[in-house]
Formats: C-alpha cells, sequence, structure tokens
C-alpha cells in the first residue's frame, strides 16, 4: 500500500489518527493506528484503531455500533500523523456526546461548558 510508504510510526509502532466530520469538519476523536489499522481502514472504508490498553486491533464502534466511514484520508507533510474525514454514525464519544472535544475551557471565567447535548445514553450501549 502506497500510504504506509509515506507514514513514520513511533518506537511503538503507532500513528495519531485524528477523526473529523466529513460534513462539518469537526474534531470527533483522535486514536492512535498500527499498521494493521490502517491497511484495514482503508480495505474495508471503515475506522479500526489500534486499541492501546487492551493491546489490540478494534473497529471504531465494535460495541456500540456506532462506526465511522471513510470519505478522505489526509496524512501530514511528515507523515506523522494522519486525518480521516467520515461519515459517523451516532456519535464518536463513549460519554454519549457526537464528538469526544463536547467540553470547552473558557479561560477568562476558569469554566468548563459542555458545548453540546447527548445523543444517546452511555448506560442502555455498554452494558
Amino acid at each position: 500500500m502506497q500510504l504506509l510508504d509515506k507514514l513514520h510510526f513511533n518506537e511503538k509502532g503507532l500513528i495519531p489518527s485524528v477523526i473529523v466530520d466529513a460534513l462539518d469538519g469537526k474534531v470527533l476523536t483522535l486514536c492512535y493506528m498500527n499498521k494493521d489499522a490502517v491497511e484495514k481502514t482503508i480495505e474495508t472504508g471503515k475506522v479500526h484503531v489500534f486499541r492501546r490498553s487492551q493491546n489490540r486491533l478494534m473497529i471504531k464502534g465494535e460495541t456500540s455500533g456506532h462506526i465511522q466511514l471513510v470519505k478522505r484520508v489526509f496524512f501530514d507533510c511528515e507523515g506523522n500523523s494522519l486525518v480521516f474525514a467520515v461519515e459517523q454514525q451516532v456519535a464518536a464519544c463513549h460519554a454519549g456526546y457526537k464528538t469526544c472535544y463536547y467540553r470547552e475551557y473558557i479561560p477568562k471565567t476558569d469554566n468548563i461548558h459542555i458545548a453540546e447535548c447527548k445523543v444517546f445514553d452511555p448506560d442502555k450501549v455498554y452494558k
């Protein structure tokens, strides 16, 4: 795969990958991929990640069914990171929000603002 020849994985064999909504460009999540995850993502058109806590490859949305369909793939000038523009099914965040970046820090007031509403109940999805 030509893409793999252009990428530089870190000493643990991983590359950071930003997942963005293909429609509005909003950042959905940051994950890590190994070569197998990149290959599987390109092959299936569905985002796969390397789950560091479980030391294994998995499809994003494996438990929830909230998969990410790849629309475009970008990599930076040094091949050190990837960006996937995706069609998100339901939500990316296991806490129930569309994006994992649902909290906004407001420096002026030193407050944290919840910037969006939950789109699903994680207690019903992750039993």
